[in-house]
């Protein structure tokens, strides 16, 4: 292989390679350690190691993918089609061969590990008053004396029994009122949604008799890595299921920007983003219907929270605009519309409503979270931070409130890192290193015993220790900070400056060792620490802007909300310097306070009013073009930061006084990456 050889770039784990034309694409993924699976052993009889190829400019990965970059479609493709059908659009992995720079998406179905998506619902008390109600009425009988429609005298019924407004129903309603009410001898029960700025009340769904069932809505987290749902019983509120995928637009590009770009430079490319993540939508409502063991047409409500890249590209708006100054929205007021209008399989009068985007690229799901956490109502100064690959930053109290989102990247995801993997059985999600030993001791997902604990290995047996994901390359960083093997401005020592072989030659810089068990070896190298670097400085540089705005160095209270709120240690955040010195029984997690947002708007439509109004009163900083943030980031690049000094920290923990640039140690005498043969 090198590098004249085309090159091959698999996501969501972003690892790359070149290899040979004709390599067949499961060979690349099991040699680059992709988690692609397959049974057959390449002979396209199991259909597991399905791949979704990508075509057109990547400016992101730097390629260009053209339409003759894999082999072509072959019989044992063909075969396999005409016997189960496959997919429009994938591959067989191990028949199509790489004959030129690709991009290849490995669907979560393909993948042996699938993730964990870790958007959980919280425990929350929530004021019930759902968008659809359940009425019981009885009808009177057509009378050829009183001539009128049995659509009009179910109306009537329903305004006299219930006192309800004049309402309406779609031809589909229609289609079906007379053999129900003749079935329920004139009595049924009614789903009615109550009506919004933009429908009028109307009859959903009827059934005859005494209805005994429910009626559900989903609150939905469309993220730009991972796509969460909550299911809920719109009678009682209570959550029946909970379930995600990754968002399928990850082959377009990990980070909002690449997917922008991926617009502006493929023809059709937004249509083709909306496609794929309307299909993604599709695919988690029949999981999470499955899981719940429902009906996907008792399903009449939804509420999605997302950021203004991918709310675009969900509408089916070119976001081409939010990939320029001044980053002008289609619309930032709230959306209320139809299923269909989404291509979305729900009922087939349900309804959809987006909440609103605060301005520029602060979108719904800051409002969301603005409406779960609520710091306009706070006496205390409050920095809300949503973690994720583009973080929402809210800093507030009574007096005022303002919000910005700093683009941190897919690195906290466990994307770009060396050994990184997305949240799933078998990886590194603890970590703690012995500051005198260097040694580490880390647990796996899946697993509670730490690794130097007895019975670690036959736990992990059948998952085995995969990578590391989020939370863990996070602790792992930071411990290797407090342990004296990175210094401030992250760079890995010798193995004589921090005393250990597990340090090790790499190039021209040094990595670090936590695992090898003859076949794979899991490390932090030097590029690691820097993708991580990056992530946390534009993360504290957001935070540190807004502070700057509110003319204050400290805050009251930090909560960290997101995938990672219930996992982040907040001892480790502050040791890399992800958010702003505080102490630590200040620093709080939220879990998913985007989707609780979701869930607050969609049991209790008042909320809906309350959140539109707040968003106006929320001022948004737009980082781009704010000249102190350039200023920020390059000081909070350190770990944890070159200026501010950190002295709530100071008394926790003390951090090596250590810089290893300076030309010491022997770099032949490092222990070496091993090579697999």
């Amino acid at each position: 292989m090198s590098d004249k050889d085309p090159l091959v770039i698999f996501t969501p784990s972003g690892k790359r390679g070149h290899f040979p034309a004709g390599t067949p694409v499961l060979t690349a993924a099991r040699q680059l350690g992709v988690d692609l699976d397959s049974v057959c052993g390449g002979r396209g009889i199991c259909s597991k190691c399905q791949i979704t190829p990508s075509f057109g400019e990547f400016p992101k990965h730097g390629v260009t993918v053209k339409d003759d970059a894999l082999s072509e479609w072959n019989s044992v493709e063909q075969r396999y089609d005409d016997k189960r059908g496959l997919t429009k659009g994938r591959r067989l992995g191990c028949q199509a061969q790489v004959q030129g720079d690709i991009v290849i998406d490995v669907p979560e179905s393909s993948q042996v590990h699938r993730q964990v998506v870790r958007k959980r619902a919280e425990a929350r008390d929530i004021t019930l008053n759902p968008s659809t109600k359940l009425y019981y009425v009885e009808v009177e009988q057509p009378d050829m004396h009183e001539p009128s429609g049995d659509l009009e005298r179910l109306i009537k019924a329903l305004r006299k029994e219930w006192d309800l407004p004049a309402l309406e129903a779609d031809l589909g309603l229609l289609k079906t009122l007379q053999p129900i009410l003749r079935k329920g001898e004139w009595k049924v029960t009614c789903a009615v949604h109550m009506g919004d700025e933009m429908f009028g009340p109307r009859i959903m769904h009827i059934w005859p008799g005494f209805y005994e069932g429910t009626v559900y809505g989903l609150a939905v987290d469309l993220g730009s890595t991972t796509i969460a749902g909550h299911l809920c019983d719109l009678t009682t509120g209570e959550v029946v299921a909970s379930s995600g995928i990754m968002n399928p637009q990850i082959r377009f590009g990990e980070d909002l920007m690449s997917r922008v770009s991926y617009s502006m430079m493929n023809t059709g490319g937004a249509d083709e983003m909306t496609q794929a993540v309307r299909e993604g939508m599709n695919a988690l409502f029949v999981q999470i219907a499955s899981e719940a063991e429902i009906d996907r047409n008792l399903i009449v409500d939804a509420v999605f929270v997302c950021n203004p890249v991918m709310h675009h590209l969900f509408l089916g708006i070119d976001p081409f605009e939010l990939g320029q100054a001044p980053f002008a929205l289609a619309t930032s007021e709230a959306l209320s519309l139809r299923a269909i209008e989404l291509d979305l399989n729900l009922h087939p009068a349900a309804r959809v409503y987006l909440l609103p985007c605060i301005a520029g690229h602060v979108g719904a799901d800051a409002a969301a979270v603005a409406l779960s956490e609520a710091p306009d109502k706070s006496d205390d100064l409050v920095l809300v931070v949503d973690v994720g690959t583009n973080a929402e930053i809210l800093l507030g109290n009574k007096d005022k409130v303002l919000a910005c989102s700093s683009p941190t990247g897919p690195a906290f995801e466990g994307a770009q890192i060396s050994s990184g993997q997305r949240a799933a059985p078998g990886a590194i999600e603890r970590v703690e290193i012995d500051p005198v030993t260097k040694e580490p001791r880390f647990r796996v997902i899946g697993s509670d015993v730490w690794s130097d604990e007895e019975g670690f290995d036959a736990v992990i047996a059948s998952t085995g220790i995969t990578g590391i994901c989020g939370s863990g390359i996070i602790e792992m960083v930071a411990e290797m900070r407090m342990a004296g093997i990175v210094d401030g401005p992250g760079l890995i020592g010798s193995p004589e400056q921090t005393g250990t072989s597990r340090c090790f030659i790499d190039g021209r810089t040094y990595s670090y060792l936590i695992y090898e068990d003859g076949e794979r070896q899991i490390t932090v190298t030097n590029r690691d620490i820097r993708e991580i670097q990056m992530a946390k400085a534009a993360l504290y540089s957001g935070a540190r802007l807004l502070m700057d705005k509110f003319e204050v160095d400290n805050v009251d209270h930090v909560v960290l909300a997101g995938a990672f709120g219930a996992h982040i240690s907040p001892k480790h955040a502050m040791v890399l310097g992800m958010i702003p010195d505080a102490p630590l029984d200040k620093v709080t997690s939220a879990g998913n306070a985007a989707g609780t947002g979701a869930r607050i708007a969609l049991l209790n439509t008042k909320a809906r009013r309350e959140i539109e109004q707040t968003v106006h009163n929320i001022l948004k900083i737009e980082t781009a073009i704010e000249p102190r943030f350039q200023e920020h980031f390059v000081n909070a690049s350190n770990i944890p930061n070159a200026v501010e000094p950190f002295p709530i920290l100071s008394t926790i923990v003390t951090l090596p006084d250590v810089n290893f640039n300076t030309g010491g140690g022997d770099k032949e005498g490092g222990r070496r990456r091993r090579r697999r043969s």
